[in-house]
């Protein structure tokens, strides 16, 4: 297998003449090519077999210790021109980044295979979905990208249609952090990523294709790449909604996918059509369309039980690989939160003892097809996409922001995308539990500057007219003992129930300096014990807190200077001005 497209053939043969591989491997995604890379990595001790009673077609990789999570400090935006990066992207020039990437590559491939993975970011016939080529040393990625996009043969053929692709170079390297470097080109549609093997700076098509690439790519060709959850929430009556939430990573997007309705709410139906990525394209009916442009999952593995996310849980159980999770006496996988097993092996290989830390990394992963999912929707392939009602954000705030709120219009819910702050999680490299300022939980993903993300996000005003209604929740409220608020897993599917009735207007909501608020009593609580007090509390705002907040936001908008867009700063001086009138009053 090679290819007719000579752009494709020279891009090849010129990384093949840098890196200096011993074979070159042109990937068609079949079976038995995936059997023989498995085969060849247990073989070498890549991949550990698990269970296989239990865990069927299951395999174990520990990566390296110094390698478990992406690396925002080493990850770098290069375009020409530094303000088009912004200021929320490392930025480095191209020709330096050339300059400096490339000498690593030199003879990186030496003893190795070179491998070129063609794939297919959304459904392989959508005119919604982008193709990519990523070259890579590690069959692990192959493997992981036969999962999480639509890989080989059928791809290439698109792509040689086409004539058009995003370029990945990738390489493991030495694997050491002083060599470690993913550099984004949207100038160019290109990807360079050396020294690292974790998921997030490996497998390109992921969060450096489908967000970094892709969201420079749309706003050039007029639509959204965003990190967002599609779900589909079908109501006792057979009516379908399809709502896109942002939420930073670890922080519950997979559980919300996979929502399974509690027992009080009969007859309510899930369809999870993504868990991490949407894009977001206007439709003819005036409405925006999302298509998943993933085919797997790369999830989160502690914290995932029967409890948590049943259906995340039973799909792992075959056809999955896992990355630096434990292992038990008897080989089946483990880590913190499962609630079944007990560690025995660590994820770095040693018998496990306490003393060492967690048994399984605290970022320690799974990935598995999305057809593993017994509530994966089959309009996750269509062509067209599905229509959103609801664009909801979040994260985690254990005080301050309310379970739910509606913003008054599309510009007003920009600006509650743009202010969303969360507490970091162990998807990060650096300290736990910090908040920090993430616009539409894109943070780490954007591509280029903020401002001018936001400037694109306010232009759908004019390019649609019938916008999803923008909403804002956190889950995470927390009392005065630490204790959470809301009960969150199914019961979430509460507050989901009463966002789509607000964007069916048949239900009515509060006016507040912030945005439109739920009367608790229109929180379906039924069965639950929570009380009076605590949802008035879920449902209420602090006054003194928000003026605090409205006043963070704008210093951080401070430091995009005149790039970012007025209409931003007058929605922070209206709320500023009513939050201000109700203090009087209540003084």
């Amino acid at each position: 297998m090679s290819t007719r497209l000579a752009t494709l053939a020279q891009w090849v043969d010129d990384v093949a003449s840098l890196t200096k591989p011993d074979s070159i491997h042109w990937c068609d995604g079949s079976d038995s090519e995936n059997a023989d890379l498995i085969g060849r990595m247990t073989a070498d001790g890549t991949f550990l077999p698990l269970n296989e009673t239990s865990y069927p077609n299951c395999f174990l990789h520990l990566s390296d210790p110094n390698d478990v999570a992406r690396v925002e400090h080493l990850t770098f935006v290069c375009t020409t021109d530094r303000e088009d990066a912004g200021p929320n992207n490392h930025w480095m020039s191209p020709d330096e980044a050339h300059a400096k990437i490339d000498e690593l590559f030199d003879g990186c491939m030496r003893g190795r295979t070179l491998y070129v993975v063609p794939y297919c970011m959304g459904p392989i016939d959508s005119p919604l979905s982008r193709c990519g080529v990523e070259i890579t040393d590690s069959p692990y990625v192959v493997v992981n990208m036969r999962l999480m996009t639509r890989m080989g043969q059928s791809a290439l053929e698109r792509i040689e249609r086409e004539g058009k692709f995003v370029k990945g170079l990738h390489s493991t390297g030495d694997l050491d952090p002083e060599r470690r470097f993913i550099m984004h080109f949207p100038e160019e549609l290109s990807i360079k990523s050396i020294g690292s093997g974790y998921g997030g700076n490996a497998l390109l098509g992921k969060k450096c294709h489908a967000l970094r690439i892709a969201s420079y790519q749309a706003r050039s060709e007029g639509w959204l790449a965003e990190h967002m959850l599609i779900v589909g929430v079908e109501s006792p009556e057979g009516e379908v909604n399809y709502i896109a939430c942002a939420l930073p990573s670890a922080c519950g997007k997979t559980n919300l996918a996979m929502l399974i309705p509690p027992d009080s709410l009969p007859g309510w139906k899930i369809w999870t059509l993504g868990d991490d990525i949407a894009w977001l394209h206007p439709g003819d009916d005036g409405r925006l369309h999302a298509i998943n442009p993933e085919s797997g999952y790369f999830g989160v593995a502690p914290g995932t039980n029967a409890k948590t996310n049943k259906n995340a849980f039973d799909m792992v159980t075959h056809d999955a690989i896992f990355t630096n999770v434990a292992r038990t006496a008897n080989n089946e996988p483990w880590w913190e939160g499962k609630k079944t097993g007990e560690p025995a092996i660590d994820w770095q290989g040693r018998p496990y003892e306490p003393a060492n830390g967690p048994a399984a990394h605290p970022n320690s992963r799974f990935t598995v097809s999305a057809t593993n999912n017994p509530v994966y929707s089959t309009l996750a392939e269509a062509p067209d996409g599905v229509p959103i009602s609801a664009i909801v954000f979040g994260g985690r705030r254990k005080e301050l922001a309310p379970l739910v709120y509606e913003a008054r219009d599309w510009q007003h819910g920009v600006l509650i995308g743009a202010g969303v702050a969360s507490e970091t999680t162990a998807a990060n490299v650096g300290e736990v539990g910090v908040v920090r300022r993430d616009p539409m939980a894109m943070k780490p993903f954007c591509g280029y500057n903020f401002a001018d993300y936001f400037s694109h996000w306010l232009s759908f005003a004019e390019r649609c007219d019938k916008l999803p209604r923008i909403f804002h929740i956190n889950w995470f409220r927390q009392d005065d003992d630490g204790n959470f608020m809301w009960p969150g897993f199914g019961e979430n599917l509460r507050v989901l129930r009463w966002i789509i009735d607000r964007t069916a207007n048949r239900v009515a909501a509060r006016e507040t300096a912030i945005g439109h608020l739920p009367d608790p009593q229109d929180i379906d609580t039924t069965g639950l014990d929570i009380s009076d007090d605590v949802m008035h509390a879920l449902t209420s705002i602090d006054v003194d807190q928000w003026q605090g907040e409205i006043q963070a936001i704008g210093e951080y908008f401070d430091t995009y200077g005149d790039r970012l867009p007025d209409e931003l700063h007058k929605q922070l001086e209206r709320i500023a001005a009513e939050l201000k009138g109700v203090a009087a009053k209540a003084s």
